[in-house]
């Protein structure tokens, strides 16, 4: 696999996984703590489970790929961890794409 594609993945999981922590905060922890209704944070707080170890996993294989300093791959886990962080930082990681291809 090229580290362009490898990016490109990343950027994909980072985008749904950073959807997916928003209807947590969004909706179903108000759904669970305003109307009493915690099914919906055990159905897409798994969802967003597997997909941050998803993201995590396809950042290890992009720094694999890329050849990525460590640091870098720390700024885009811990934009992985803050609420809008993977749609603030996906430019970013499209130019690091363009530039490995």
């Amino acid at each position: 696999m090229q580290a362009s594609k490898a990016i490109h993945r990343l950027r994909i999981v980072g985008l749904i996984e950073g959807i997916s922590f928003l209807l947590l905060l969004g909706i179903a922890m108000p759904l669970k703590y305003i109307w009493d209704m915690p099914l919906a944070v055990r159905i897409v707080g798994m969802a967003h489970g597997l997909l941050f170890i998803l993201f995590c996993l396809f950042l290890v294989i992009a720094m694999s790929m890329a050849q990525w300093h460590i640091k870098r791959g720390a700024f885009y886990f811990v934009a992985a961890l803050v609420p809008f962080g993977p749609f603030l930082v996906d430019k970013r990681l499209k130019q690091h794409a363009d530039e490995a291809a």
